[in-house]
């Protein structure tokens, strides 16, 4: 069975995208990286996914001025043209139009810094630490119309600690994003639906991962 051809969305370092790409270069992964785009031609990720020999380009957004949906369709041919079968977005910062969603629906999976439906949007760490929750965590969805809204593929948690602050608790957060990203989009490739729990120790931090298995 041959792997399904994975598009990336971008927009700045594009840490999430090489873990994806890195993922890809171990034996049986379901996925294959065909294309990663920016919507920034300085985005520091295209330089990183072209270091992996895949193909990496931009769309400038601002090109199109309030015109998102014409961005969009810029971006929906090169993906499609480069035979894009399933879509990630890896730090991708626009919120994308009803017309793409529904263009690219159940195929478009999104990463979000939060345990969903807590914190959709942004400034998630800041809110969880001003809220006094004692977990806090991410969440790999699939995009739907609403912002962070679409149906939970997997989460993985991580302890907020008494000193901590937005930043270290991001850094923490991040690291458990590098372990359930490629794991959540591997089991979508495969289509597998069995629910797992398992915990992961990264560089001394605790993960908790509600995941797909494999």
């Amino acid at each position: 069975m041959s792997a399904t051809r994975l598009g990336i969305l971008i927009s700045g370092r594009g840490s999430n995208m090489e873990t994806l790409l890195k993922a890809s270069q171990q034996p049986g992964c379901p996925f294959a990286p065909a294309i990663v785009l920016a919507n920034k031609p300085d985005a520091g990720g295209l330089e990183k996914a072209r270091e992996y020999a895949v193909v990496a380009g931009a769309i400038d957004h601002k090109l199109y001025g309030k015109d998102r949906e014409a961005f969009e369709r810029a971006m929906d041919e090169r993906l499609k043209a480069a035979g894009v079968e399933l879509v990630a977005l890896a730090g991708f910062m626009r919120v994308l139009t009803p017309w793409f969603v529904n263009e690219w629906a159940g195929r478009l999976i999104n990463i979000h810094p939060s345990l969903l439906p807590k914190y959709p949007g942004v400034d998630t760490h800041k809110r969880c630490l001003e809220a006094g929750d004692t977990v806090h965590g991410c969440t790999v969805h699939q995009v739907t119309a609403g912002v962070d809204e679409g149906p939970v593929i997997g989460q993985a948690e991580v302890d907020v600690l008494d000193d901590d602050t937005p930043d270290a608790l991001a850094a923490r957060v991040l690291k458990a994003e590098h372990v359930l990203f490629p794991r959540c989009l591997a089991a979508v490739a495969r289509k597998a639906g069995t629910r797992v729990r398992e915990n992961v120790v990264i560089d001394g931090v605790t993960v908790r991962l509600f995941a797909p298995a494999e």
